[in-house]
């Protein structure tokens, strides 16, 4: 009966929970990590390549959500309906979206080990892996999803314009899912090799000033939801064409290859 303070409450205590275990989980000794509280320090040399790193993907986060509050208006802006299909879609979204990072987060890790070992060809093993590794996952939660679309989506709302309406959305967003794997494992790629501000600027132009563009022009030319959930497909395609062109001119397993052996 708590509506959705109840909501919000259960999401800090599940929250507060794991890293309550997650701490003492660090704190018991094994082979391979051990969390000492009283050895804990700031190394700067560490620290200035985390920022280096890290900043830029911040910033970019930061902007990509002021991107999505722009598009929500302007849904919100077409009434109720159409507010509640959009948000029923975006439940089934998040689950391709986590599939996706999920393989982008992998290449960052395994090419950011490789490229440390010295191993510069599993760097690109590791890209063509986590691509097509990708897909396969992607491609068959995508089919499921949208093969059950209908259903899934009668679980939010039992209106028929509601779960058409979220089709729409489900169908073009979850198949530009497609283009956000491409691009977030091609960026995950260059960040294995500390190439972060390369692709955070192109992503900030690909996704968030082409959706700000769109929403600000195209929408008003014809405003209508299917109009708004295009933004999606044109920006991730858009950012993948241009973070595989960087990728191309910078050439990072080449380019660090003479560093590996000196």
């Amino acid at each position: 009966g708590m509506t959705v303070d109840g909501v919000a409450i259960a999401t800090v205590i599940s929250n507060a929970i794991s890293a309550v275990i997650l701490f003492f989980r660090l704190k018991k000794a094994n082979d391979y990590i051990r969390l000492d509280m009283s050895k804990l320090r700031i190394n700067m040399r560490s620290l200035r390549h985390i920022l280096r790193i890290g900043l830029p993907a911040g910033v970019q986060s930061a902007v990509f959500s002021i991107s999505n509050m722009v598009i929500q208006s302007a849904i919100n802006s077409l009434g109720t309906t159409v507010m509640a299909a959009s948000s029923a879609a975006w439940n089934m979204e998040v689950i391709t979206f986590n599939i996706l990072d999920s393989f982008s987060q992998a290449c960052t890790t395994f090419v950011g080990q490789n490229y440390g070992a010295g191993q510069l060809e599993r760097c690109k093993k590791t890209l063509l892996l986590s691509m097509l590794e990708g897909f396969a996952v992607l491609g068959i939660a995508i089919s499921l999803i949208l093969y059950f679309g209908h259903p899934l989506l009668a679980l939010f709302n039992n209106d028929p314009e509601v779960i058409a309406l979220g089709y729409t959305r489900m169908r073009l967003v979850l198949l530009a899912h497609v283009f956000s794997l491409l691009y977030n494992t091609m960026s995950g790629y260059l960040r294995g090799f500390g190439i972060s501000l390369g692709p955070a600027i192109l992503t900030m132009i690909g996704v968030c000033m082409v959706r700000l563009l769109w929403i600000q022009f195209v929408f008003p030319l014809s405003r209508t939801f299917r109009t708004i959930m295009l933004v999606y497909p044109v920006s991730l395609s858009l950012t993948a064409l241009m973070i595989f062109v960087a990728l191309l001119c910078t050439h990072p397993s080449r380019r660090f290859a003479k560093k590996v052996d000196a």
